[in-house]
Order: C-alpha cells, then structure tokens, then sequence
C-alpha cells in the first residue's frame, strides 16, 4: 500500500522569539513494514541530520534571528509492507532488550497499573497482546483533551480518558511489569479503513499516532495499536521508536521569549493499493 503523507506544524508566539532550537523526528526509515518512496520537510533554516540513540533519524532546526512563527511542512510517500500478526522481521535493534524493560517518568507503575497487567494470564502470543489491549482500552476510554502530553500512564489510568499516547505508555507499563521488552513507536495511521465505531479514534483525514512493539522470545518485535486492540498494518507509517513519548516525540524544542504560543498541527494521511 502507498500511504501519501502531509503534516503541517506551526508555532505563533505572542510577542518575538529570538532563539529557539528544534529536534524533529519527522523522517520515517525503510525497514520491515514500510519503504519510503519520497520524503522532504521544508523547514525555516537549515536542517542538521543524524541519528539519536534509538537509531531514529533527528534533524536539528536552529533560528537565532528574531522570529514570530516557525512553519514546518512535512510531505511524502512511503510503500507499506502487509505483517502476519503484526511480526515485524527487523532484528533487536541498536539498543539491548534490557533497556525496554525499564520503567520511565511516563511509564512508572503503581499499584493499579501492576493490577491491570496481571488482568491476562500470560503474555507469551500475540493474541495475549491484543487481550491486553482490550482491556486497556475498556479502562481508559478514548477521549481527547483530558490528559496533556506530559500524563503519566497511572494519571491515565485514574482519570479513565485518554488518547492513542496513553494508550500505549499504559502498554508499556504492564509489559515491563512483567518484565517483557516494549517500545513506543510514534508515527501516522491512515483511518480510512478504521470500523465506524472508532470513527472517534482518528481524525477524518489522517493523524499522528501512537502504538508500542512488544517482544515476544522466539518470535520478535510484534507491532500492536493498544487504541484499536489490533495488529499494526499497512495503514501505519513508522517515525520513531524509544522508551516512551519525551524521547520519541515528532518535534521538541526550546526558546529564549515568545510568551504565549498558539499551535496549529494538521495532517493528511491518503492510501492507495498498490498492484
């Protein structure tokens, strides 16, 4: 499948900004599930590109001008890969397994969440991660604009409402409980093939989204979306990978003034089969 991407980002501040600094995990890799075709992101100044730890693509965006708005406009094409069960067949990864097993600031575990990960026997198969899945989602319901960015799972979980990040870091919680591998992966969904009754889940035209690779012993990273309680497929586009949300987030940044700042995001997720 072709997904045919575009996520437009802007920031206007309240009074002049004159420097800030940007971290952008905007550009997808080809791997297992996906081959990107076509990438580019227009940014306001130059753009220095490396790899952080996690092997994800990082650009730095730094403006030492004075400035009002940054503008961000990401576009391109990536070819999907269909997986069996979610398996994705990339190896470990630069980073020991032991690694995902910690538990983070957004992660951390108290007594609720440890109750909710014992909720199913064992997770030993994928079907056991989409159990678990399910009963994540029964408990926190898909709401928007009730957590915030810097919600903890055990926030989540209390509050019952939470969207596609909350879903996952509470994932994450009740896999490394378990002393079970678990990563976050941000990326984009393309929601034209979402049952209506999850209508609510995705924005009409495509999002941002949020969804965890578990690993299970003998068999590997199996790619879940804990906020549909299914296998990620070919509607997914992969960004990046880490231990939770603050180390995998599309874009972060610092800035010297700007008081208040407004903040536009829209993306555009399109699909076609491929032949």
């Amino acid at each position: 499948m072709y997904l045919t991407i575009r996520h437009d980002t802007s920031y206007r501040y309240e009074a002049t900004v004159h420097y800030s600094i940007q971290q952008l995990r905007l550009t997808p890799a080809s791997g297992a599930a996906q081959v990107v075709r076509r990438w580019h992101i227009d940014a306001p100044g130059k753009l220095d590109a490396t790899f952080d730890a996690y092997g994800n693509v990082l650009h730095t965006l730094v403006i030492n001008k004075p400035h009002n708005e940054i503008r961000l406009h990401v576009s391109g094409e990536v070819e999907t890969i269909p997986l069996v069960d979610g398996l994705l067949r990339d190896a470990v990864g630069p980073i020991p397994l032991e690694h995902f097993t910690c538990a983070t600031r957004l992660t951390e575990a108290d007594a609720a969440i440890r109750e909710l990960a014992q909720s199913v026997p064992t997770l030993t198969s994928s079907a056991s991660l989409i159990e678990l899945s399910g009963q994540i989602v029964q408990r926190v319901k898909y709401n928007s604009g009730i957590t915030e960015v810097t919600s903890t799972a055990a926030q989540a979980l209390e509050l019952g409402n939470g969207v596609c990040q909350d879903h996952a870091h509470l994932m994450l919680a009740c896999c490394r409980v378990r002393g079970i591998p678990a990563r976050y992966v941000s990326g984009y969904i393309e929601p034209g093939e979402v049952s209506p009754q999850d209508a609510s889940v995705a924005a009409p035209h495509g999002a941002s989204h949020a969804w965890v690779d578990v690993w299970l012993e003998g068999k590997g990273w199996i790619s879940v979306d804990v906020t549909h309680a299914a296998f990620a497929s070919e509607i997914y586009c992969r960004l990046a990978v880490a231990r939770d949300y603050e180390a995998a987030a599309p874009v972060r940044g610092r800035r010297i003034g700007g008081l208040e700042e407004e903040l536009k995001v829209s993306v555009t997720v399109s699909a076609q089969q491929t032949q």
